[in-house]
């Protein structure tokens, strides 16, 4: 679904990252890791499409639609929370929004239709809305007088809205509550599709990551796994590094001891 090719992004003269080639496969869960700092979210802003990379290209499929978990929290405030939310799907709303002029073409003769997915669309929304704790009594709020604390919630309930075939998320858990944090896990192990999510959250990403992208010393990896598979392979890499190194200074050592000993002998010297 979202293919990676030579992808590099510089600041400044640095390179944060550089030759990066991925593959993101439908149905899957990929959790992106890091140091604060390494590139986290500027390697998602680029897959987003909001953000251009030095080099390289992000190839999505076109017949494949993305939500992606908005940051502006104000970006809304002159809708309702139930408008904001389902304008996750654009199209949907768009048609929402049309059918009252739709419903007085003399020749349109499918209005029960429409208005049947229309209440579906608002039955979904209100769904995800009191999945995340936010009740039915403020569903029809104008979001400007909405917290900000249950703002964030409606803005993922907005990435989630209508089945989108990949979703994008930037630390989906922050500021929520245990409840919600639980509904959300439940949610990614159900939904079908993909899903690609910057987290420090350590038990999030262990519930429900499949893959595991970590960005390291400029490079971003690649591994199967949530994150404590993919924190015990590289301890175990790392261990295997550490081994390997000492045995090279052995024979390093060795062979310094070897030639001390014989570098003055003809016979020996040779070797």
């Amino acid at each position: 679904m979202i293919t990676v090719s030579n992808l590099g992004m510089q600041f400044g003269g640095q390179w944060l990252f550089q030759h990066v080639d991925l593959q993101f496969l439908p149905g899957n869960c990929y959790g992106i890791i890091g140091a604060n700092g390494a590139g986290k979210s500027t390697f998602l802003r680029i897959l987003t499409g909001e953000l251009d990379s030095t080099n390289g290209s992000v190839t999505i499929d076109p017949t494949k639609r993305v939500s992606v978990l908005k940051q502006n929290q104000n970006a809304y405030d002159d809708y309702t929370v139930m408008d904001t939310v389902i304008m996750g799907n654009a199209h949907l709303y768009e048609v929402m929004k049309e059918k009252d002029a739709i419903y007085e073409k003399p020749d349109f003769t499918d209005e029960d239709g429409l208005r049947a997915a229309d209440l579906e669309a608002e039955s979904d929304a209100s769904r995800l809305l009191q999945g995340l704790g936010i009740g039915t009594e403020l569903h029809y709020e104008q979001m400007a007088s909405v917290d900000p604390r249950l703002k964030v919630k409606i803005l993922l309930a907005q990435a989630l809205f209508g089945n989108p075939d990949i979703v994008m998320l930037d630390e989906p858990t922050n500021n929520l509550d245990i409840e919600a944090i639980n509904w959300l896990e439940d949610f990614l192990l159900d939904f079908p599709g993909m899903v690609i999510a910057v987290s420090h959250d350590r038990h999030f990403l262990n519930t429900v990551c499949t893959h595991t992208v970590d960005i390291d010393y400029g490079k971003i990896k690649m591994y199967v796994g949530n994150y404590d598979f993919w924190y015990e392979s590289s301890q175990m890499v790392q261990a295997m590094l550490r081994n390997k190194n000492k045995r090279n200074q052995e024979k390093i050592e060795e062979l310094q001891l070897f030639i001390q000993r014989f570098s003055a002998n003809k016979a020996k010297a040779k070797q």
